[in-house]
């Protein structure tokens, strides 16, 4: 980058920075005295040796304004409540580059710096306008494009930007998950939304570099290439330098990524359009060509704070500042504008004040617009559920002769078995859909060949081979990052997590990406999933906390996941049916739980009984989301709600309170955990004299807590009622573990404090 003429004399130290930088523009360009070159051509270099013709460089040029003057513009009108975000991207305006050199198609996973890159990718599609549209999301306009007003977000559905919600690097696995399912999508025959030959973009910050998320997708997109599988993911790691108020060390980026083994090294000077532009160009085309994770170093400055609440000089030196805000992009722009003869002073100046006057009178219409008003119409694209729809999709059958393929002939249908445990139900369950749904993928640690480690996926890789059944590197994160992408290229993903105390290492790849994309795309992008998880406790001679977890706490917090568990076989394949229809038709995130311990159990009440198999369930069967299992429905005593393991256990215990006390005991099995259904748990509690929840999960925020609400808002909470519940610790080993969970005379025990 070419050193800018010297800046005004320096300002005290309590004027407004953004002023500050406002003002460095005007009289850097009144104050320029060089002698312009010959105008080039549209078509020629706009300065010598330079990549970047005049064309691409007045349209750069405009993006960049526009990107400034949206976040003069929010801090001026951040104070007046009629903005609502000042987040900005000044000093990142080089990242237009990046969409000038891409195309729309390309998805991108944006870093809220991304004004630039936002301006100049409108340019894609006629008839978008970059301002009005950016305005709206500032004032949270139930008109806005992308979120309907639900956060200021950098999204656009035609333009092929997925919303991201000021991400600290938890969108990168999701990027790589994208680019690869891209190149996956040609081997099982899926036709993608977006042409063959599209990459994933990614941005994100170099103090974001650092983030576990980050470098878990970092490794993933090198332990792909060192396989020589396709993953074509351009990483634009934007440096300036500094996240909020700690520096990034100078050199790390470079000494950190230049010789990582297969994530390609590019570096760009996004500060200088005339310099960086070809840099930029070589980076986005060797990604396209090679189809290997390449990783763009983007030089940046960031300028006017992380957001207009960090006051920059109480921490800053003004020295410091000042040398900042002489790196500004746009003086950069300016000289090159002013020397290469492009525009003179005056028509510099004007061009920059119109397009000041066109975001303030933008963000003035804007603020006119309506805003969310309406709690419905604030929740309306969380959880969405078309009843019908999801009902005949999951019923559907008209794939008879894919199931006859797979399962070998007529006899061998497992609707034409004798009754099987819950893991060989589920077994067949998965052999069914991925028959009926050839865009379905499953994958995790040990699903492939092994079959998984309680053999539940055995067969499905021999089956359907391995680009639709495969192992995945030891990493949930990047499980559930994998598991997006495919979903966002129109696929069924079904991430396997071994064991649900995994989960909690990648729980925000749920609770902060896959779940949040309906609601803040205003339901234009979906993740349809159902993720599998080995789960809940009982295990014996195997366990210990990470193979005994019961904590379903951490799923039933996040907003519109749908949580089952189912406690035998011919639920669980009509569940599995009826979330992939959810999935299907609705884009919803799910969550399957397989109770550990009940996958063989084939017994309930005594050995040998064989009454805990069950047939498998005709294949045009589903469940109503919702919908409860109940035993002995003409009982009236005592009525025992539970899930999982705790469903034998009460039947059991039913029959020994039955025997002591002569009371008739209805069993619930609530099956689906989130959302719970409220009406039908009081409708069994005001059906009943008495009320008893078993909840192996922990005593603080299990599901018992959950049901217990639903019965005393249902007016039921003046009847008996108690609940048998695990102890707030974690499961310790052997036999100790059965101590901290309930068993069956803990039921009956509980059952007479309520005589």
């Amino acid at each position: 980058m070419s050193a800018v003429a010297p800046l005004i004399p320096a300002r005290q130290k309590d004027v407004n920075r953004a002023k500050v930088c406002d003002d460095n523009f005007v009289e850097f360009v009144k104050g320029w005295s060089g002698r312009p070159e010959p105008r080039p051509a549209p078509h020629e270099a706009v300065l010598e040796g330079s990549a970047c013709t005049a064309a691409d460089f007045l349209e750069l040029f405009e993006s960049q304004l526009v990107s400034r003057h949206l976040d003069l513009m929010a801090r001026v009108l951040r104070v007046q409540q009629k903005v609502f975000y000042t987040i900005g991207s000044s000093g990142h305006e080089g990242n237009a580059m990046v969409a000038r050199l891409t195309r729309h198609t390309d998805p991108a996973f944006l870093h809220y710096r991304s004004g630039g890159f936002m301006a100049e990718r409108f340019r894609k599609l006629p008839g978008m306008d970059p301002v009005m549209d950016s305005a709206l999301s500032f004032a949270a306009s139930s008109e806005d494009p992308i979120s309907g007003g639900r956060h200021k977000v950098w999204g656009s559905k035609p333009l092929w930007v997925l919303p991201q919600t000021s991400t600290i690097a938890s969108h990168l696995p999701k990027a790589l998950g994208t680019a690869i399912a891209i190149e996956q999508a040609r081997r099982i025959g899926h036709a993608l939304p977006i042409p063959d030959d599209s990459i994933a973009i990614c941005s994100f910050g170099d103090a974001s570099s650092n983030h576990a998320s980050a470098q878990t997708a970092f490794n993933t997109a090198q332990w792909t290439a060192y396989q020589k599988l396709p993953a074509p993911v351009l990483y634009v790691c934007e440096d300036n330098g500094i996240g909020i108020s700690v520096k990034t060390p100078g050199g790390w980026i470079a000494n950190a990524f230049r010789h990582r083994d297969g994530l390609d090294y590019f570096y760009a000077d996004g500060l200088d359009i005339a310099e960086g532009y070809g840099q930029v160009q070589a980076a986005v085309e060797h990604c396209r060509r090679t189809r290997r994770p390449t990783f763009l170093h983007l030089r940046t400055t960031r300028i006017m704070g992380h957001a207009g609440t960090d006051f920059e000089i109480e921490w800053r030196s003004f020295e410091e500042l000042m040398a900042v805000e002489a790196s500004d992009p746009l003086l950069r722009s300016a000289q090159i504008a002013l020397q290469s003869g492009l525009m003179g002073k005056d028509e510099l100046l004007a061009k920059y004040e119109a397009m000041r006057a066109r975001c303030f009178a933008a963000a003035e219409v804007a603020d006119s617009k309506p805003k969310l008003d309406d709690l419905a119409e604030v929740m309306r694209p969380l959880a969405p559920y078309t009843p019908d729809k999801v009902a005949a999709e999951a019923a559907r059958s008209d794939y008879a002769d894919k199931r006859l393929a797979v399962f070998g002939s007529e006899a061998k249908l497992p609707e034409n078995q004798p009754p099987k445990h819950l893991a060989i139900q589920i077994n067949q369950a998965l052999h069914d859909l991925f028959a009926k749904y050839p865009e379905t993928l499953l994958f995790g640690e040990d699903v492939a060949q092994k079959g998984g480690v309680y053999t539940v996926t055995k067969g499905l890789h021999k089956a359907f081979k391995n680009a639709r059944v495969f192992n995945t590197l030891l990493d949930e994160t990047m499980i559930l990052g994998l598991a997006q992408g495919y979903a966002n290229m129109g696929m069924l993903p079904m991430p396997e997590i071994q064991y649900l105390a995994y989960f909690h290492n990648a729980c925000d790849q749920i609770r902060g990406e896959a779940c949040s994309l309906q609601f803040f795309s205003n339901g234009q992008y979906r993740n349809p999933m159902v993720m599998r998880i080995a789960s809940l406790g009982y295990q014996r001679g195997f366990g210990g906390h990470f193979h005994n977890d019961n904590s379903i706490t951490a799923l039933r917090d996040i907003p519109g996941l749908v949580v089952g568990c189912p406690s035998r076989g011919d639920d669980a394949a009509m569940m599995l049916r009826t979330m992939m229809a959810l999935a299907k038709v609705d884009g919803r995130v799910c969550a399957y739980l397989e109770p550990i311990a009940l996958y063989m159990t084939k017994d309930l009440y005594e050995a040998g009984d064989g009454q805990w198999l069950t047939s498998y369930p005709p294949v045009d069967q589903a469940m109503v989301l919702g919908e409860e299992r109940v035993y002995f429905p003409e009982a009236r005593d005592l009525v025992i709600f539970s899930f999982g393991n705790g469903v034998p256990m009460s039947l059991r215990a039913a029959r020994e309170i039955e025997a002591k006390h002569g009371w008739k005991v209805r069993v619930v099995d609530l099956r689906w955990l989130q959302p719970l259904n409220e009406a039908a748990i009081a409708r069994h509690a005001g059906d009943c004299a008495r009320i008893l929840v078993v909840d192996e999960g922990r005593r603080s925020a299990g599901v018992g807590e959950g049901i217990i609400t639903a019965v005393v808002e249902a007016g039921h909470g003046a009847k008996p009622l108690r609940r048998v519940v695990g102890q707030d610790t974690y499961t310790p080993l052997a036999g100790a573990a059965f101590l901290v969970i309930p068993a069956d005379a803990d039921i009956v025990a509980m059952a007479s404090e309520l005589a």
